[in-house]
């Protein structure tokens, strides 16, 4: 039992507050909050009495103060200066919890579940100050709850390796937003990144086959890295899945069908296609899920990733298939024939039904990109809808592109939809396009939907993809402070939500990221290529928190940043008199 039990020994000094009325320094914004205006001084000994019933990792919860300064012991209930109890009929919202600290330094939790717990310690790290000898605390009470029980980041480790200690990195800052899912984009066309022990070629060649990686052009695609491991191990997934429950985490890894295929495709070629084209394409060949050897082979992968991940979902992507390969393929063409599939969007369905199937046969439910469910999301004419097959009952949508009516149209067909609509939560898209009030200002709920449906919206997902991010100091300066608004659109209810209480609450939180060094460097990328131009000019950063890029729309970005992913890198030039966007 990893719970943790504390006595506190304290003194103590009560002195008003500068302000009462002013929200306190809280990402995310609180549902309920109460301040005296009065703190609370006590020395730097702290202990807490958690229940055997709630199975809490004490030594993350001792590091969540370790900044401060601040020592956390054993002890009983009685004699504890923190207080958490089990309350089952606090909310019907498993997440809630309640935090009263009162002017004699008694600080009491309520909570259901250890998540809720978790939660009431993160608020209670964001509001410490503390000097060389004491700590303060607000004199409060806050009874909190998230707005949405879906509160997800992205990160896309296919076109970019970042390892283990950039992936912890950003867990705990996940943990501190009080973020709970972790959607880990393992598998694409540029590298496969999951050890799968039925398969090693899937490693050994699939995951040194990143272009991006080595900033490679197409023409040296086939090459391939035996200098460097750019894939996670069995052994090293299970210590990120158990590091990010301690943090109240799950992750829910993706495993792309039955497009971006190439890293796996060219470890076993006889998994694609016979129009296959060797090694050329960052929109890659699709699996030929009419062939029963295929299907085996993704079962074999789907069984071992269940395996290690235990949350109950996987993710199948679906997204960007490019069907000219099924076109091309007489097998296929055959199959369709024999089958009564009509269109390539139907085929594409049927084999994500039997994904979803097989799946379901393991107490596992699917998730995917909004293409499964066979709509044409961008209305191109060249793009055939699905006209027979429909998605199967109980897959999660994620949806990230096309016209917002299709979130109501999958929603009266009866799924639950995430979210991500990528206008809004692209956290590779430049600050210049979705800038800091821009990601705040997102609601998941889509306008129009109506008020008993919105409980099928299950919260929100932005997405940190790996084109332009070749190391960590990019990732950290794309998603920091922008990850702080997704947490709050997830928690907060929108009615609730203001954009310059949220500026002024933020800042507590950056001074911390800057102090961790996640604005420190000047992020930068290795090569110059002037056939990529659109960001070489971009406006003073100490604007575009608040103001976007004039005369440059999101959508051109979109078009161009996957193009630009395969011809050129980047050169993003930066005002050096302003490290980020703050000031």
């Amino acid at each position: 039992m990893k719970h943790l039990l504390l006595t506190m020994f304290f003194c103590l000094t009560i002195f008003p507050a500068a302000q009462s009325n002013t929200s306190l320094p809280i990402v995310p914004k609180p549902a309920h909050e109460y301040t005296s205006g009065k703190q609370v001084s006590l020395q730097k000994k702290w202990s807490v009495y958690i229940p055997s019933a709630f199975d809490i990792h004490g030594e993350y919860l001792s590091s969540l103060f370790n900044e401060f300064g601040i020592e956390m012991v054993n002890s009983g209930k009685a004699k504890a200066q923190i207080v958490v109890n089990v309350n089952k009929k606090l909310s019907e919202n498993p997440e809630a919890y309640h935090l009263e600290i009162t002017d004699k330094g008694k600080i009491t939790i309520s909570a259901s579940s250890e998540n809720g717990v978790l939660y009431a310690f993160q608020t209670l790290n964001q509001i410490v100050q503390t000097d060389h000898s004491r700590v303060t605390l607000p004199v409060c009470k806050i009874s909190d709850e998230p707005a949405f029980p879906w509160r997800a980041f992205m990160l896309d480790e296919s076109r970019h390796f970042h390892g283990m200690e950039t992936v912890k990195r950003l867990l705990d800052e996940m943990a501190r937003l009080k973020m709970n899912i972790f959607h880990w984009h393992l598998v694409d066309d540029p590298g496969w990144r999951i050890e799968i022990k039925k398969y090693p070629e899937l490693t050994k060649i699939g995951s040194k086959r990143d272009f991006s990686h080595k900033d490679l052009t197409t023409e040296k695609w086939d090459q391939t890295f035996p200098d460097k491991k750019m894939f996670y191990t069995q052994s090293e997934i299970r210590e990120i899945v158990q590091y990010a429950a301690d943090r109240g985490i799950k992750i829910i890894p993706e495993i792309e069908v039955p497009g971006h295929a190439s890293a796996s495709i060219a470890a076993y070629p006889w998994l694609g296609t016979s129009s296959r084209k060797e090694g050329k394409g960052i929109w890659g060949d699709l699996y030929n899920v009419t062939d029963p050897q295929v299907e085996a082979f993704l079962h074999d992968v789907l069984d071992e990733v269940i395996g290690l991940f235990p949350s109950k979902i996987i993710h199948i992507g679906g997204d960007e298939a490019d069907y000219g390969h099924w076109r091309n393929d007489p097998q296929v063409a055959s199959f369709m024939e024999e089958n009564g599939i009509p269109t390539f969007a139907d085929l594409q369905v049927w084999s994500i039904n039997r994904f979803s199937g097989y799946l379901a046969s393991k107490d596992v439910k699917m998730m995917g990109w909004n293409e499964i469910t066979g709509d044409n999301i961008r209305n191109e004419a060249h793009v055939q809808e699905s006209q027979s097959e429909k998605l199967a009952k109980g897959t999660i949508i994620h949806f990230w592109d096309g016209d917002i009516t299709l979130v109501n149209k999958a929603i009266e067909k009866g799924y639950d939809v995430v979210n991500s609509n990528r206008h809004f939560s692209y956290l590779d898209y430049p600050y210049e396009v979705t800038p800091l009030e821009k990601a705040y200002s997102f609601d998941p709920i889509p306008e129009g939907l109506e008020k008993p449906k919105e409980s099928k919206i299950l919260g929100i997902g932005c997405q940190m993809w790996g084109e332009f991010t070749p190391d960590s100091t990019r990732v950290y300066y794309q998603t920091f402070p922008r990850l702080a608004a997704y947490a709050e659109c997830g928690w907060t209810k929108a009615a609730d939500k203001d954009y310059r209480d949220f500026y002024r609450r933020v800042k507590n939180t950056e001074r911390r990221w800057r102090k961790w060094g996640y604005f420190n460097q000047q992020p930068s990328f290795s090569r110059q290529d002037d056939t990529f131009i659109l960001w070489q000019s971009p406006s003073q950063l100490n604007t575009i928190a608040h103001h976007g890029h004039p005369g440059v729309s999101m959508d051109f970005y979109h078009k161009v940043k996957f193009r630009a992913c395969l011809w050129a890198t980047p050169t993003w030039i930066y005002d050096n008199d302003h490290e980020h966007h703050f000031y």
